[in-house]
């Protein structure tokens, strides 16, 4: 199946951590999400990377924005997940864990 764009928060659930996500500096992984009325549970971590950007205040710096898994469920769904290292908006203080693109295989 192709990979389909959804762009949607993901709520993590409280608990435990995906075993192999401890790097220093990124966030942990949560084992489990849930988006929409679903829980997804993860299997496997397939990739990660991180996205940077130039320092906003011109200092020639270069920052980590986010952090990208790409993620195996256990209901054999492979989804591209980011976490956000700063929050959009004040408002947004929780909204950190997004939903990039979902492949059912």
């Amino acid at each position: 199946m192709r990979e389909q764009l959804i762009s949607a928060e993901l709520k993590p659930v409280a608990g435990d951590v995906v075993p192999g996500s401890f790097v220093i500096g990124a966030p942990l992984l949560p084992s489990k999400f849930i988006w929409g009325d679903t829980e997804f549970s993860v299997a496997e971590i397939i990739e990660t990377w991180k996205e940077t950007s130039p320092c906003t205040h011109g200092s020639g710096e270069r920052y980590v924005r986010k952090h990208w898994f790409r993620i195996r469920t256990t209901t054999n769904e492979e989804m591209k997940i980011y976490f956000e290292r700063k929050q959009r908006s004040p408002k947004d203080k929780k909204h950190r864990w997004w939903l990039y693109t979902l492949k059912s295989l």
